[in-house]
């Protein structure tokens, strides 16, 4: 009997090929050949796996033994004993931090349970540079029902009995704003696939553009097929090159096979995309700054209404739908509304994807049913805390997003819910922290992030940010006066009520929700001049302890600010004055020591230069006492 044919899935995302997965993509086509296995094995270089914390990472079929944290060392040992002599390699297996026993079959991981993939059901399982392996898992059957058996209207009431929500953010429903461009008289009609992904720690649209190209602008050419367009635009930022690279391949692709062009399939329908690539401007995530981004203006929002599906891109209707929502059309089609309605909660429909990140075990990419909550999301697919720490906080939506506590760790993850305890879903992006994060310091860190993202155009937005940055850089320095939490407060609101674009109206969310649920954190600052998490440099201190210190002169060779006086067998001094508190000298000194200690808000002890160290004897053993009696 003919053994199996093994296919090796390899990601080559962003993650991992910045991991060296191209290397070790190279390294396997040379071993394979080297032990003539060309005819048993092949190689399939895929998108994103998902499971980013292990890459560069391996998935062997048909059995799905999953390989982590590859490198190009690794692999002549890996092809020799697994693919040719039949033995899987348990040593380069996911291992659980808190466990000793390798976990073999992907399946059987913990980050993948709990997961429903709808935009993401190809990941890892396709090369994203070859249409036929998209058409051979039900590839453009979506656009081909859509072209040949629905009418325009058709497919807009079955968008809109999805119940599908814009998935960028505000969660606009897509059924009505198709609706809406589709009834505009003015013509011609533009789709726009916004792909301006800003948000720190989110890449959930470059993922999707690296693994499954095919699935947007499958669902793109519906929607322009659906609101009578016959030209889009694909908008992504250039700091997304290989995600650029493989979309273009995959506009070429379609084009070459009629899916894209003039009269698709021979239905007389007609329609093409291009890329616009944006210069990075976080801004551009808003629409009407993006359309003036792609028309060549300076990219600064615009008031509304009216909107932009009644007055777009050159003054014509446009639908602007991000990745994630135009990736959901095709099964939508072919699954049917439905089918899809229920998926998720009463009010939000489906699945949303999500970029955990942060303080968490299991850091990747996640596509999970809208309603589950955040207990099931950090502990059962994030794997908990490093270090077995308490979950302080995670922060959803983005910098536009708040910071949600512990106590609300069943929270259900949906768009009302997270609006009712002053976050958003945003574009997905979510990151953990836990006991060690200074909730001020997080809030000036967004704030920080916005207020140089800000355009400038509306007052209150560009001075208010201004404003809430000047206070809480105090705050963290350990200037912080009475009154400051109020007066944040009241200015959030007012940058709220006052700005003109979605973005600057939510750029107060980090301070409005750490005021709301860790203000005692803010009053420590203020009130204390003490930061609990000791974090904030101006008020945390280094000292070490003259009755743990064994004179090692570690710490004194390490600090880069010559600030530690040691001398061998002398207790080692840090003079304060000095001292930079980078924090160097706690990272080095040797854990079964722990002599340096890291204070805020009590005095430093004074300690003598000069104290000799008194080493406590080891205690003898129990066989060597015997001896000795």
């Amino acid at each position: 009997m003919a053994a199996r044919r093994i296919e090796l899935m390899l990601c080559t995302g962003t993650g991992c090929v910045a991991g060296g997965a191209f290397r070790i993509k190279q390294a396997l086509e040379e071993e394979i050949a080297r032990h003539g296995l060309p005819d048993e094995v092949s190689l399939v270089a895929t998108g994103c796996n998902g499971f980013c914390g292990q890459g560069p990472l391996l998935v062997a079929l048909p059995e799905k033994i999953f390989y982590g944290w590859l490198k190009t060392e690794d692999i002549p040992f890996l092809v020799q004993e697994h693919f040719l002599k039949g033995r899987p390699v348990q040593k380069l297996m996911f291992t659980p931090p808190e466990k000793k026993e390798p976990i073999p079959l992907l399946g059987d991981i913990p980050f993948f349970n709990k997961q429903m993939l709808l935009v993401l059901r190809n990941k890892g399982l396709i090369d994203p540079e070859k249409i036929e392996d998209y058409l051979a898992r039900d590839g453009y059957a979506a656009l081909e029902k859509v072209l040949t058996s629905m009418s325009p209207e058709d497919v807009i009431e079955e968008i809109t009995k999805s119940g599908l929500r814009g998935r960028g953010g505000a969660g606009f429903p897509t059924g009505v704003k198709w609706k809406v461009c589709r009834n505009e008289l003015k013509t011609p009609k533009y789709v726009i696939c916004n792909c301006d992904e800003g948000d720190p720690g989110a890449y959930m649209d470059r993922s999707v553009f690296e693994s499954d190209p095919h699935a947007v602008i499958e669902g793109q050419t519906i929607a322009g097929y659906a609101i009578g367009a016959a030209h889009g635009y694909i908008y992504v930022r250039s700091e997304y090159p290989l995600a650029i690279k493989r979309m273009q391949i995959a506009l070429d692709q379609a084009q070459e096979y009629g899916l894209l062009g003039e009269n698709i399939l021979g239905t007389g329908f007609s329609f093409d995309l291009e890329i616009r690539e944006g210069s990075g401007a976080f801004v551009c995530g808003e629409e009407t700054s993006l359309i003036h981004s792609i028309e060549g203006k300076s990219p600064e929002p615009r008031q509304r209404p009216p909107f932009p599906a009644q007055v777009g891109i050159w003054g014509c209707p446009t639908v602007i739908n991000n990745v994630e929502t135009l990736a959901n059309v095709p099964i939508i089609v072919t699954r049917g509304a439905e089918w899809y309605s229920q998926i998720g909660t009463a009010t939000s429909k489906g699945t949303k994807i999500f970029s955990l990140v942060g303080k968490i075990n299991n850091t990747g990419l996640i596509e999970v049913p809208m309603g589950i909550t955040l207990r099931e999301i950090v502990y059962e697919i994030g794997g908990g805390i490093p270090g077995n720490k308490q979950f302080k906080a995670v922060q959803t939506g983005g910098p536009s997003g708040g910071c949600i506590p512990n106590s609300l760790i069943d929270l259900p993850i949906d768009y009302e819910s997270l609006k009712e305890v002053g976050s958003m879903m945003g574009s997905g992006g979510m990151i953990v922290m836990d006991e060690d994060t200074c909730m001020v310091d997080v809030s000036k860190f967004f704030i920080q992030f916005t207020n140089d993202e800000s355009c400038g155009k509306c007052t209150v937005c560009r001075d208010g940010s201004d404003a809430l940055l000047e206070v809480l850089t105090r705050i963290t320095e350990g200037q912080g006066m009475s009154g400051d939490m109020e007066f944040l407060e009241e200015l959030g609101l007012a940058i709220k009520d006052g700005s003109m674009c979605g973005l600057g109206q939510t750029l107060p969310n980090p301070v409005l929700s750490t005021l709301k649920y860790f203000r005692d954190e803010y009053e420590a600052h203020i009130t204390e001049k003490r930061c609990p998490a000791k974090v904030c440099k101006n008020l945390i201190a280094y000292w070490i302890d003259p009755q743990l210190c064994q004179a090692c002169l570690i710490c004194h060779r390490e600090c880069p600010a010559e600030s530690i006086y040691g001398e061998k067998q002398m207790v080692h001094v840090i003079d304060q004055n000095k001292c930079t508190k980078c924090g160097t000298c706690l990272d080095v000194c040797p854990p079964r020591f722990s002599a340096v200690k890291k204070l805020s808000g009590e005095p430093v002890p004074a300690v003598e230069r000069g104290i000799k160290v008194e080493r406590k004897k080891k205690p003898a053993r129990p066989e060597q006492e015997k001896v000795q009696v």
